[in-house]
């Protein structure tokens, strides 16, 4: 397959998925790794992509390529496996939260076609939903430029305003004795703001965080109504979580 060809799947893959990793593309186009890497190199050249540690994101998620697009890379495939059971729980109509976390980033490529209402704290998201079928609101407060998010006591004031039809977020740790846990207290705090006024919240956490503490625990298992991780997760852990009244989708 000549470069033209790989080019036409990488943006197209780019465009559907906002995100792709090197592995998935040289599986897919049956050519190596070294053949995509060097794609991706051409192709950023011409302003067309971001490359990431082991793949690649398009411009609109590399606003800040250091911090937010290389971590949108970790765990790729999981997240945007998890972003695609998200998806089906969102309705026209619905007035939802997205967070911060790379982790709900992929929704955004799956919910901008519904005339929804979208509320924020990501830029990322902001940047990728405006012109679309989405209605996007963000949170007022200090910008926080390495985490490309709104944080502080000003946004987490503005999202108590509102009532969520369905809340998506992220979590650095969760675990059936502390709950939900963060590696900071910016990303808590605007956490607690949204799940009090969430309808129905759902977790969206790759298998790596499951049966993890980190340094805040911020909110019990109880405040989320669905846990959505990918099939990696351990049957034994999920099990425990449902019979303490979780809802998983995996």
């Amino acid at each position: 397959m000549n470069f033209q060809l790989r080019k036409h799947y990488i943006l197209t893959t780019l465009e559907q998925q906002r995100s792709l990793t090197v592995a998935a593309v040289a599986a897919h186009l049956g050519t190596t790794p070294i053949t995509v890497r060097r794609d991706l190199a051409e192709l950023e050249s011409q302003g067309l992509l971001v490359r990431t540690h082991g793949g690649a994101v398009l411009p609109s998620v590399a606003r800040h390529p250091v911090a937010f697009a290389r971590k949108a890379a970790v765990n790729l495939p999981q997240k945007t496996y998890i972003c695609q059971l998200a998806a089906r729980q969102v309705a026209e109509g619905d007035t939802i939260f997205m967070d911060c976390g790379s982790t709900t980033f992929p929704l955004c490529a799956l919910v901008r076609h519904l005339r929804i209402r979208v509320i924020t704290n990501s830029l990322p998201v902001l940047f990728e939903l405006v012109g679309s079928a989405a209605q996007v609101v963000v949170a007022g407060g200090e910008v926080d430029a390495g985490r490309q998010a709104v944080h502080g006591a000003l946004a987490a004031e503005h999202l108590r305003r509102y009532t969520f039809d369905k809340a998506f977020l992220g979590a650095d740790g969760l675990s059936l004795s502390r709950g939900l846990s963060a590696n900071g207290e910016p990303e808590a705090s605007i956490s607690q703001a949204v799940l009090a006024g969430a309808r129905r919240a759902f977790l969206l956490c790759d298998s790596s965080k499951l049966e993890q503490d980190k340094y805040l625990q911020f909110a019990p298992l109880s405040a989320i109504h669905t846990l959505i991780t990918d099939a990696q997760a351990d049957p034994a852990v999920l099990a425990r979580y449902e019979e303490a009244g979780l809802r998983v989708l995996r």
